[in-house]
């Protein structure tokens, strides 16, 4: 018998692992009229046991009013592997962990100190998430070559790529 809640704790484990060196994340949000909207942030802290993640960002920004209207978001790396993450963004007031992942860098892309009532931290609850391994080309370019040759869609039993879904502990 599997054990699936095992098997998600190491996917969860894997996504931590990759994306914990990127420091860059891709923010998906939807505007008003229904758009997919994509920028940069800086990802803060990736707590994978609590299933967090977290940025800092201005108030007075099309993001943060994209998240108030409709939280469902999407961060995505990419660097030596490629991981996707739905979830739902919240805004926290937090001003001890706000001044604990400050640094100059915030201050200059923001234009702002840790104290301005306009920053806000963002948390991200992943829902779901998939990840691509890179790796070494010769495993990718292997895999590929094994799916192309078999009657097997790219999806099944693909080592290249996983699913983890945070809320139902199901992979």
């Amino acid at each position: 018998m599997v054990d699936h809640n095992s098997e998600n704790q190491e996917t969860v484990k894997k996504i931590k692992d990759l994306i914990k060196d990127e420091k860059v994340a891709m923010l998906t949000t939807i505007s008003p009229e229904g758009r997919l909207m994509s920028r940069p942030m800086q990802t803060q802290e990736v707590e994978m046991d609590n299933e967090e993640i977290w940025f800092i960002t201005k108030k007075d920004t099309e993001k943060y009013r994209d998240i108030i209207r409709n939280p469902a978001v999407n961060l995505a790396y990419a660097g030596s592997s490629y991981v996707s993450i739905s979830g739902r963004a919240e805004f926290v007031q937090d001003d001890e962990k706000k001044k604990q992942y400050w640094n100059k860098i915030i201050e200059k892309v923001l234009n702002a100190s840790a104290d301005d009532p306009d920053v806000v931290l963002v948390k991200v609850n992943p829902e779901i998430a998939e990840f691509w391994e890179s790796g070494l080309s010769v495993k990718t370019v292997k895999e590929f070559v094994k799916k192309m040759s078999s009657s097997n869609s790219m999806e099944e039993g693909n080592d290249l790529k996983d699913t983890v879904h945070f809320e139902d502990g199901k992979k």
